[in-house]
């Protein structure tokens, strides 16, 4: 059993992690350094640490929307604000690394993710859904940041298979999740395909992870369910959520064992409010499959 603890209230033990509900959380990543669950309000500009077992959070305000946060190998944490990648060091320092896309207003940073070798992936999206005007970036420590996908429009997921030899990535509006091969000394992507599609009125394909079996974690933004793909993209198992709009999926506790799913009251009438009392909350299940340790910049 996994060391987040609350009282069950769904299959699969699931469960809400604490009173906080965030009106668009996002990003979650599991400090396995720490035993902390981190996560963003992308609204509120603010990055959530929830030490686990206890899942009260110290909450780190910055001016702009916050859409994602990953560990730092050298101490404290890297966060894409608005259309800036900035690092928060152990000491509360915070300095710039890289800012894209300012001349688009309309624009911001997006999901992020490390991969083996410390390089940051970090897409940005269109607020109004302008096609194209997006992209997906790398950043490894001390380069320049480099532009690897260009024209998307509302950049999501990013994850890899358990050899690191497959990319998995979300542009939303295309209702897919689609699959490069990836070189990992080089972080070279190449041959783009689709791996599987989903239909709109399923709702809108969101946040990814991976588990341990290499199969692929989905959140459906608007469809209120978290879906599980094989590596070849056939739809393993859904599960039903007491909310509409689930985010994105990490695994996280001591064995990795845990399925901690953000979730966001954006967009929600007063009435489907009153309907969902966890619209906001961290969800956590046992999915019964264990995930992959989460990458720290420059480790």
């Amino acid at each position: 059993m996994s060391d987040a603890v609350s009282e069950a209230l769904g299959p699969y033990g699931l469960r809400a992690l604490g009173e906080e509900r965030d009106q668009l959380g996002e990003g979650p990543v599991w400090n396995q350094r720490y035993g902390e669950l981190w996560h963003v309000d992308i609204a509120g500009g603010k990055v959530h640490v929830s030490p686990l077992p206890h899942s009260l959070s110290v909450t780190l305000d910055f001016d702009g929307e916050v859409s994602s946060v990953v560990p730092r190998a050298a101490g404290g944490m890297v966060v894409t604000v608005g259309h800036e990648i900035v690092t928060l060091d152990a000491d509360g320092v915070r300095a710039k690394l890289a800012c894209v896309e300012h001349e688009l207003a309309d624009n911001r940073f997006n999901d992020c993710r490390c991969d083996t070798k410390g390089r940051l992936w970090a897409g940005t999206m269109s607020k109004t859904r302008r096609p194209g005007t997006a992209a997906l970036y790398c950043l490894a420590p001390g380069e320049p940041i480099q532009r690897m996908v260009p024209e998307t429009t509302l950049s999501n997921g990013i994850s890899w298979s358990p050899s690191g030899e497959q990319m998995y990535f979300v542009d939303s509006t295309t209702q897919r999740i689609d699959v490069f091969d990836f070189e990992p000394s080089a972080g070279a992507i190449s041959d783009r395909r689709a791996l599987a599609y989903v239909e709109p009125n399923d709702g809108l394909p969101d946040g990814i992870a991976v588990d341990s079996e290499g199969s692929i974690w989905l959140c459906l933004f608007g469809g209120g369910a978290l879906r599980r793909y094989s590596s070849d993209g056939v739809l393993e198992e859904e599960i039903q959520l007491p909310v509409t709009n689930p985010t994105c999926p990490t695994f996280g506790a001591s064995d990795l064992g845990t399925l901690f799913v953000t979730t966001a009251k954006h967009r929600l009438s007063k009435r489907q409010l009153a309907s969902e009392p966890l619209a906001g909350a961290v969800l956590a299940l046992e999915p019964g499959v264990r995930g992959l340790p989460v990458n720290e910049f420059g480790g």
